[in-house]
């Protein structure tokens, strides 16, 4: 009886202080790929499905916050898979998310099914640069797209692409759309910067 009770009262300390699901579906998300064959593809594109749930709902369709929670995992099942995440470890280097954006195109609602297309666009001498698209299974419409920069600590992605295909790999022209965001988030770097002195500093 009174392990019982101390269990539940570790549970409820648990349940207030973290986000328990989370982790949970971060463990299931790893656990799932760990046993998935190796996409040898390191711009691949590769796919996450998912359904809207009650707990992702704002007004009936699906919370904004949900769908960055959701990319998180899109990226880690990509980057389990196609070795980043093993070079990342060999080369004693970390990832960070330098910037974001996503444009929602149509609401997915409850219960709706949908697949995470996640795939590293191109990158340069810090940064991945990686697409996930929301399409909903029912019609093929792409609900929601994000750009994603993801800054290497201590290493650089071509170090890290040359550990994974043991050879120099060329990287990919910048699509378009992606190249208006790079340079909006320079922009903004700089503005920024200016605000806080830095730039003054530096001279």
């Amino acid at each position: 009886m009174w392990w019982l009770l101390w269990l539940l009262a570790v549970l409820l300390v648990l349940f207030t202080c973290l986000d328990v699901w989370y982790f949970l579906r971060v463990g299931a998300v790893f656990l799932r790929s760990w046993f998935q064959p190796p996409v040898w593809d390191v711009t691949a594109e590769q796919v996450l499905t998912g359904r809207v749930t009650p707990r992702d709902i704002d007004m009936c369709h699906m919370n904004n916050a949900r769908y960055l929670r959701e990319c998180d995992m899109g990226r880690c099942s990509l980057f389990m898979r196609n070795g980043v995440f093993k070079a990342l470890r060999a080369l004693k280097a970390s990832l960070v998310v330098g910037a974001t954006t996503i444009h929602f195109r149509r609401a997915l609602c409850i219960a709706e099914a949908y697949e995470l297309r996640s795939r590293i666009v191109s990158w340069d001498d810090k940064a991945f640069y990686l697409e996930q698209r929301f399409v909903s299974t029912k019609d093929g419409l792409v609900c929601a797209i994000m750009y994603c920069k993801m800054n290497i600590v201590r290493s650089s992605p071509d170090q890290i692409m040359q550990h994974l295909c043991k050879r120099k790999v060329e990287c990919p022209e910048f699509p378009e759309d992606l190249q208006h965001w790079l340079n909006f988030i320079s922009a903004s770097s700089q503005a920024l910067r200016a605000e806080s002195g830095l730039e003054e500093k530096n001279k």
